[in-house]
């Protein structure tokens, strides 16, 4: 909803904009039109004055003139200003539109599979086409060892990514409590796997699922926008949701295919 009414905000923005140059373009009108008629004046007078009459004249007019220019010139700028300013709100809302439609993109591709390694694919896709990040793990929490363990990475093997226990580290610490990390470095020149730039938790409502641990980020992304945190609460929410929900279809249909084999053990044991 906040989102819909800064669109509307901007548009007015825009109208208001364009009624500007409107009402600036009446207005030079009227004045070339004053100014015409002022001239007409002066020529008519000129022709029944004599040659000094004349000179004050034609001084008179030529200072009309650079007063004129004067005045177009600043008007000029101002316009200037201004659609150097609508342009820029322009570009503005077309990077939001296009963010809004990334963002919306990545979310539909999330839940519309329940395919564990599929689902883990298109969260690595999303951190890297969408978020810039050139090296990254996906750690998922193991119940039975309470531990971080790596599931997917980019730039890394996954044997070179860390294993860490709830609440040691950085790592550790965002698993714990379930807030963001940020690191006021993002140019890290030694890759350490437990000191990563951002960690961002994937969480259903509070409870911490695992993590994203990114290292690097590629060479074109210098920094964050808005869409950028944007996506790290997509990430947060709808990745862990996906992950989590294609967790249990895994297990579901494991246990299923394992009570189908008992069964069928069952049925072609031969009776007594």
């Amino acid at each position: 909803m906040e989102k819909e009414t800064g669109f509307t905000n901007k548009a007015d923005e825009f109208l208001q904009m364009f009624k500007k140059g409107e009402e600036f373009t009446k207005e030079l009108l009227k004045e070339n039109e004053k100014l015409r008629y002022r001239i007409a004046q002066l020529e008519d007078t000129v022709a029944r004055a004599g040659d000094e009459a004349r000179v004050r004249l034609y001084e008179e007019r030529i200072a009309l003139f650079e007063e004129e220019l004067r005045s177009i010139r600043e008007r000029f700028r101002k316009v200037e200003e201004e659609n150097k300013d609508f342009v820029s709100k322009y570009i503005e809302v077309e990077e939001e539109n296009n963010n809004l439609a990334n963002l919306y993109v990545a979310s539909y591709q999330l839940h519309s599979t329940l395919d564990f390694s599929e689902v883990l694919r298109i969260v690595l896709e999303i951190v890297i086409n969408l978020i810039g990040a050139e090296k990254f793990a996906v750690l998922l929490i193991d119940d039975k060892t309470h531990e971080l363990v790596p599931v997917g990475t980019e730039g890394m093997a996954v044997s070179d990514a860390p294993r860490v226990k709830i609440g040691d580290g950085i790592i550790g610490a965002v698993a714990k409590e379930g807030e963001s990390y940020f690191s006021a470095d993002l140019d890290f020149s030694v890759l350490d796997p437990y000191s990563p730039i951002v960690c961002i938790p994937l969480k259903i409502k509070e409870h911490v699922i695992g993590v994203i641990s990114i290292y690097k980020l590629l060479t074109q992304k210098s920094g964050f926008t808005n869409v950028d945190y944007e996506l790290f609460n997509l990430l947060a929410g709808h990745a862990a949701t996906a992950i989590f929900s294609s967790k249990l279809y895994s297990q579901s249909e494991r246990k299923l295919t394992t009570i189908q084999s008992f069964l069928d053990l069952l049925k072609d044991k031969p009776r007594k």
